[in-house]
């Protein structure tokens, strides 16, 4: 895909990982990315590392103009302003959009935004849907507006979740797939063509999850833990607590043969492939790995070795 040779001016705002697909895709398709807005750099890992983000990282390889803004206050509009947008499109930013900077562009801020709208506005709209139990999810673009994902929507695609998807797998393929949507909208709405459809339905809200939506319910239903798990992994990450020190989880498997344990109770399994089995509302769940307090994520295979034929090991 190609854009036509007048070269609008955009400026792309993005700073995760998950918004690099679609500056790469922009790059691609031959606009004139003029700006890249992102988030400062911040401490990264233990040592607390002063870090760029993904978005400024990929922004300097392609030789971009890159604006750093925790807010859009008046030196950030100024610099946005001064490169003179034709469009603006942005994907998770991570940072609100003032009136005066949604003015600056005379086409406007085109969203990415990893939901079909108006399902899922806010911050974590695929690790909403995961933990949901939803079956279908997908991208959309639209008009960024003052309202919290409200504005109207150029396109839309949709992605199948699958049962044993995390909220980071789903994302990285929507990261794709959207990327190729808003390189489209982009070329529609410059071209004239692009046509915006005032959202109809009932919202549903996502906002960004904290650590203690990671802490898991064992009374609940195994498929409810499974969907939270895997809803909340990477991030914020999935945890419980053994003998009163937080103990990290990664997904898990059903175990429907398996409906005699306790909630939270913890069994080594056998066989060739012993792992552990904890007991919750319903059936038991298979561990696959884990990362007890103070030590590296590991196989829970390897950690259930330890365990030997013990019985009494609750999580809480």
């Amino acid at each position: 895909m190609t854009v036509s040779d007048t070269r609008p001016r955009v400026l792309f705002a993005g700073t995760p990982e998950v918004a690099v697909p679609s500056l790469d895709a922009l790059s691609a398709a031959g606009f004139d990315i003029v700006a890249v807005l992102t988030r400062e750099d911040a401490p990264v890992g233990r040592k607390k590392i002063m870090t760029a983000s993904p978005v400024a990282r990929r922004a300097a390889e392609l030789g971009l103009h890159v604006i750093k803004a925790n807010r859009l206050d008046g030196p950030a509009v100024a610099a946005i302003a001064g490169a003179a947008p034709d469009v603006a499109a942005i994907v998770a930013y991570g940072g609100l959009v003032p009136e005066e900077a949604l003015a600056l562009p005379a086409h406007g801020w085109i969203n990415l935004h990893f939901s079909l709208l108006p399902q899922w506005r806010g911050a974590a709209p695929v690790q909403h849907a995961v933990i949901n139990g939803d079956d279908l999810t997908g991208a959309s673009t639209f008009l960024l507006e003052k309202g919290l994902d409200t504005g109207p929507v150029y396109g839309t695609l949709t992605e199948a979740i699958r049962p044993e998807d995390t909220s980071g797998e789903l994302l990285e393929r929507l990261s794709f797939s959207g990327a190729a949507l808003l390189a489209q909208t982009l070329s529609a709405v410059l071209a004239g063509k692009g046509v915006a459809v005032p959202q109809s339905g009932q919202p549903t809200a996502a906002p960004k999850l904290g650590l203690e939506d990671g802490h898991i319910d064992w009374n609940q239903p195994a498929l409810a833990i499974r969907r939270r798990i895997n809803g909340v992994t990477p991030e914020p990450g999935a945890w419980t607590t053994l003998a009163g020190q937080r103990f990290k989880l990664g997904p898990v498997t059903l175990r429907q043969d398996r409906s005699d344990l306790a909630p939270g109770q913890v069994l080594p399994s056998s066989g060739g492939s012993a792992s552990a089995l904890v007991g919750t509302g319903s059936c038991a769940v298979q561990l696959d790995q884990v990362q007890p307090a103070g030590k590296k994520m590991m196989a829970a295979a390897d950690w259930a070795r330890g365990l030997g034929q013990r019985e009494d090991v609750r999580f809480e």
